[in-house]
């Protein structure tokens, strides 16, 4: 075979060659070869990658972004724009409420009712002619007046201050009594029962039955105008002293006693007046 028959042969081979995916080189007499790797039309199809989970933390699914240690709301569907409240605590972010005025303090600088005091003393004193015995009241309380009383106990014998009298004597003062009282329809149970009531002890401090009286100031725009009485009291024989004190200084009043038969309202006080 001669070299033109030779270089045809070769040029054929490598078509075929090619065509069938191998390259060809030569070099002088010595052929090399190599594998086309891409593949063809004809090749196997390779296996699809598969498809990556949604990682950990994806918006919109369970374990999505967390927001502050907590996963997002829910849609809102009431058409309320939520976003941004409660600090990631779940409660919406509020200022503190501004206090309320003082109670002692009004924002208006006047002086507050309750910043005054009313204070009432006394009332407690008798006669000098009944030594110390409520003649006021129980002559009220038998409902006689005053002088009547007196007149009836002018013939008793009072025993000491720290002793009872004997069961004679007490019928004695007894006799007294009823002779100037009986006539005003006094009877012996009633005189036992207000005398009881209104015993008199010059030892004690409090020497007979007494509620203290209480009451509270009216104020208008700073300035004390009236009294007004939360309580009456019951047992005054005379008029108390009342004392008003506040921010603006110190006021007196004067009280008014009425004298009944009820023990519960006997020397109470039925008004106060600011002098």
């Amino acid at each position: 075979m001669n070299l033109q028959t030779k270089i045809i042969l070769a040029s054929a081979l490598s078509v075929v060659l090619a065509g069938s995916g191998i390259i060809v080189l030569s070099a002088g007499s010595q052929v090399f070869a190599a594998t086309d790797t891409s593949p063809t039309a004809t090749s196997a199809p390779q296996d699809k990658p598969a498809k990556p989970k949604p990682r950990q933390g994806e918006a919109g699914k369970p374990g999505g972004p967390r927001v502050n240690g907590q996963n997002p709301p829910p849609p809102n569907h009431d058409g309320v724009d939520c976003s941004g409240q409660g600090q990631g605590d779940g409660l919406p972010s509020s200022s503190p409420a501004s206090s309320p005025p003082s109670i002692s303090e009004p924002a208006s600088g006047i002086p507050n009712p309750s910043t005054y005091s009313v204070v009432i003393s006394g009332g407690l004193t008798t006669d000098p002619q009944d030594k110390g015995r409520p003649v006021v009241l129980i002559a009220a309380a038998l409902g006689v007046p005053t002088e009547v009383f007196r007149e009836a106990f002018s013939g008793v014998t009072p025993s000491g201050l720290d002793s009872q009298p004997s069961h004679e004597l007490a019928q004695r003062n007894k006799a007294a009594l009823m002779k100037v009282l009986g006539p005003y329809g006094i009877t012996n149970e009633r005189l036992d029962e207000v005398s009881n009531f209104y015993r008199y002890n010059g030892n004690r401090t409090a020497t007979w039955q007494k509620t203290s009286a209480i009451a509270t100031a009216i104020v208008t725009d700073g300035v004390v105008t009236g009294i007004t009485i939360k309580n009456p009291g019951a047992g005054y024989s005379s008029t108390p002293t009342v004392t008003i004190t506040g921010p603006t200084g110190t006021i007196t009043a004067k009280a008014m006693v009425a004298f009944t038969q009820d023990f519960k309202t006997n020397g109470s006080i039925t008004s106060i007046t600011l002098d």
